[in-house]
């Protein structure tokens, strides 16, 4: 990310790391949010020892993903319900939000009777 290696980020506290990041998430992390981020990242440090048993389930959709999170199992609620997703090196700077799609790919079947003109000759029962 930005010429640094996945090691070097993972050292840098939140505070420089939000300097490589671009204005709206730099603001975003360094507004008032900082007291989530210590909440949330020690969910995150103890599933990343082992410790915790449960999954790590957030609805903060506007937080970022920084280096420290790359490898944990996170479930981000969609507004309907959690979706699992793996933290990659890719996802760097991004919202949670950005990772869990809130709205699903619409699927049409065929279509009814009385769709077409051709379909309204059709006998609805068979005899």
């Amino acid at each position: 990310y930005r010429g640094k290696t996945l090691a070097e980020l993972q050292r840098l506290d939140l505070k420089e790391f939000a300097k490589l990041v671009p204005a709206r998430q730099r603001r975003s992390i360094l507004r008032n949010s900082l007291d989530r981020y210590k909440r949330f990242m020690v969910k995150v440090r103890e599933a990343k020892r082992g410790e915790r048993k449960k999954p790590i389930k957030t609805q903060g959709r506007d937080l970022i993903v920084i280096p420290e999170m790359v490898g944990a199992l996170i479930q981000i609620h969609n507004g309907k319900e959690y979706v699992a997703r793996e933290i990659t090196e890719e996802m760097l700077g991004l919202y949670l939000g950005e990772l869990a799609q809130t709205r699903k790919k619409v699927e049409h079947s065929a279509p009814g009777i009385g769709a077409t003109k051709s379909s309204t000759a059709v006998a609805t029962k068979a005899k």
